[in-house]
């Protein structure tokens, strides 16, 4: 029985205005600037739409020196994505919200707090504000 080492590859780290819409993927080292809890949806009552559901969400502004974008965090994710912190994002991907992009990590993805950089977040450069239309080309 022969055994077969596999050989991993160094994650390739980019920088935020590199970001295209609907891929995944991406490698990041970010400050998060501001963190906002997104509180549940209630009707009219005051009851809960979901009442069984109990995710935790927060809408976070990440960026680094060439850029900013909107980062959902759920669940165990919005302990992590404290305001001030600097992290690193592994395999994140892209996700159109509105017809803007907003990152995310899923749960193949890793979310690690790191040591603090010393780059200042470029905020004129906010990537969430910028509207995109996909279409698809039909292949002939």
């Amino acid at each position: 029985m022969s055994t077969t080492t596999v050989q991993k590859t160094k994650p390739v780290f980019v920088k935020v205005d590199e970001l295209k819409p609907g891929k995944s993927g991406y490698n990041l080292t970010v400050k998060v600037v501001e963190s906002n809890p997104v509180t549940p949806a209630t009707r009219k009552n005051g009851s809960l739409t979901r009442p069984f559901r109990t995710h935790r969400i927060a809408e976070c502004l990440i960026g680094d020196d060439t850029g900013c974008i909107l980062f959902t965090a759920r669940n165990d994710q919005v302990d992590v994505m404290k305001t001030g912190a600097t992290v690193t994002l592994r395999n994140a991907k892209i996700d159109m919200f509105k017809d803007t992009m907003r990152m995310a990590v899923d749960k193949w993805g890793l979310i690690q707090v790191t040591d603090p950089v010393s780059f200042e977040v470029n905020r004129q450069n906010n990537l969430s504000l910028v509207e995109y239309e996909l279409v698809t080309v039909p292949v002939q």
